[in-house]
């Protein structure tokens, strides 16, 4: 059962992406990213939240919590994951791909607060709560990084904006 709805959940993410989130509408600013570097970000990300959860490292957490704070409300250039990820697009000479820069900072706002979460409820002892919570956000880093979904523009489109359209 749960396999079938993983697979249909699959099928219409990717039926999403083929048709180009024509549908989505996802915050909208002048300013680009380079889509390589926000997918390796998406990379390190995972790799981060897997190693702080399976080693139990508060530390790792900690510096994830701190990569996306300045990642959604500060200069991008002082994030130690995006820092990494260019210096990573720099040796794989990966060519630049510009992309709307306003969806990877609500992506990375909605990280933030998934990692406070999820570091909350580890100092709090709620182990399996932070795993959980910590899937979810490495679920959506591997949509990212894997197939270019962004998760954001879905929870912006069918969530946020209903909700802002209402005032």
């Amino acid at each position: 059962m749960y396999i079938s709805l993983i697979k249909e959940f699959f099928i219409f993410i990717l039926n999403q992406k083929r048709n180009k989130m024509k549908q989505l509408i996802c915050p909208v600013s002048s300013e680009k990213v380079d889509e390589q570097r926000t997918r390796l970000n998406a990379f390190f990300t995972i790799l981060l939240l897997a190693a702080g959860i399976y080693y139990k490292s508060i530390i790792l957490l900690l510096v994830l919590l701190v990569d996306f704070y300045i990642r959604a409300f500060s200069n991008t250039q002082f994030s130690p994951v995006g820092y990494v990820s260019a210096g990573v697009a720099r040796l794989m000479q990966l060519r630049k791909k510009p992309i709307d820069k306003a969806p990877k900072i609500f992506a990375a706002r909605m990280g933030f607060v998934m990692t406070i979460l999820i570091t909350g409820l580890f100092l709090a002892d709620y182990q399996v709560a932070s795993i959980v919570v910590a899937a979810i956000l490495i679920f959506f880093a591997t949509l990212e990084f894997v197939l270019g979904i962004c998760v954001g523009c879905y929870i912006y489109t069918y969530l946020v904006l209903p909700a802002y359209k209402k005032k």
